[in-house]
């Protein structure tokens, strides 16, 4: 029984999954985008969580930490720079999955494996916090909002009045003259 045997054996020696696991993981954040195997690519996600949690801890004992797992320095003072900013906001998912096209020679399913961008990072983190229904402080209205309250009803024709509002044109005029006037420069 494998009680407590967390990871996959991927048919290789334990020896050889951690070398191979450092060097993709080393390679992950070097590149920031690998290709691999399906059941490579979701326990390379596990390595890569975890380092990067590391990364935002940011102190010397998780500096060492990481240092023990990845292979080259730069790209760990690349990691330890960057990781805080990048993802300090989230909590977890650091990474994306891609399906792509099966391997030409034994058909394997493949995976782009890819650190996610920071300002989707920013984003999945302000989506999750505030209350459903509300916009965050601080954020503009959408043009979706503003454009699907019922206009005033104008004496033009039903068929003139609906062709205005289907037309991109349309609905910009009408924000342009709900616009506040441009106010002039005071004179000394």
């Amino acid at each position: 029984m494998r009680h407590l045997k967390a990871g996959v054996k991927l048919n290789r020696t334990s020896s050889h999954l951690d070398a191979m696991f450092r060097n993709m993981v080393t390679s992950l954040f070097k590149h920031e985008r690998i290709r691999t195997t399906d059941a490579k690519a979701k326990e390379l996600r596990v390595w890569a969580d975890h380092l990067i949690t590391l990364a935002k801890r940011g102190d010397l004992h998780a500096r060492r930490q990481a240092l023990a797992i990845v292979r080259e320095k730069d790209v760990v003072h690349k990691l330890f720079e960057v990781a805080a900013g990048r993802y300090g906001a989230i909590a977890g998912g650091y990474t994306r999955l891609v399906k792509m096209e099966r391997r030409a020679g034994d058909a394997a399913p493949m995976i782009l494996i890819e650190l996610v961008a920071a300002e989707k990072a920013a984003t999945k983190a302000t989506k999750k916090k505030t209350p459903k229904g509300k916009a965050p402080v601080g954020a503009k209205r959408s043009t979706k909002a503003a454009t699907a309250r019922p206009a005033k009803e104008s004496k033009a024709p039903p068929d003139a009045a609906s062709d205005s509002q289907n037309d991109a044109g349309g609905t910009l005029e009408a924000e342009a003259n709900t616009a506040a006037p441009p106010t002039e420069p005071e004179k000394s």
